[in-house]
Formats: C-alpha cells, structure tokens, sequence
C-alpha cells in the first residue's frame, strides 16, 4: 500500500463538483499502488452518503452506485484501528485538537510510514507537525 486515504478526498473524489486535479490525482495513485484506511473509513464514507440522500443532494441510486465504485479500487482496511482508539490515537486527538475520527487516519499514517491523503484542514497540520508527506 502506497498511502493512507481518507474520506474527505473519498468523498470529494465521489462528488463531481468537489473534484479538484489534486483529487484526481490521488485516486491514480491509488488505482495503480492501493491505499489503506482505517476500519472506519466505510462508515464515514457511507454516512455521508446516506446523509446526501436524506438532504436530497442525490438518489439511493447514486450513493449505491458510488460505494460499488470504490470496491473496484486496491483499498485495504487496517485491522488494527480499534486497539489504538484509546491509547496512540486518542493522545494525538488530545495533542493536536483533532477529532478520533480525523486521529485514526494520522494514527495510521505514522504507525505505517506511509503519506496521508486529506483535504481536511487540521489534519493537514497535524500531520505537518508530525512529518507526515500529505498527498492531496
């Protein structure tokens, strides 16, 4: 696996009208080496997704479409996410004001070495302070 995907460029990669040549780029990057996420990247990508369906910004069809569409891609799940909830990933929400959430994925990304892709503005800099390589 070549980098730690998250869901904000997941989404914005699903989205057209969120999707920015950075974004394009990733998902590239990650049709030809693979990416790895947490074990809550699927239920943040399809809570969004259910949530746009109840605001009515797309259809059961759509969001459908979309989750089999990311099958298609190498992307493999960490199974190791929910032990460090309470130990490494809660000490850099607490040190760097992020949420599990967002932690999880830095969490990832230094305990594998690896690049995190986000769009997500504080974990940007978490990952910065860090010395995290950002893709994105």
């Amino acid at each position: 696996m070549s980098f730690v995907l998250d869901s904000s460029i997941t989404l914005a990669w699903i989205y057209a009208d969120e999707t920015t040549d950075a974004v394009t780029r990733v998902f590239e990057l990650l049709r030809q080496e693979g990416a790895l996420v947490p074990g809550l990247w699927r239920l943040e990508v399809a809570n969004v997704l259910q949530m746009g369906v109840h605001r009515a910004r797309h259809d059961r069809t759509f969001r459908d479409a979309a989750l089999a569409g990311l099958i298609e891609f190498p992307i493999q799940v960490d199974p190791e996410t929910d032990v460090r909830a309470w130990g490494a990933t809660l000490e850099l929400a607490e040190r760097y004001r992020l949420t599990l959430y967002d932690a999880a994925y830095l969490e990832l990304a230094v305990r594998r070495n690896l690049p995190l892709a986000t769009l997500d503005a504080e974990l940007q800099a978490a990952a910065k302070a860090m010395k995290v390589k950002l893709l994105g």
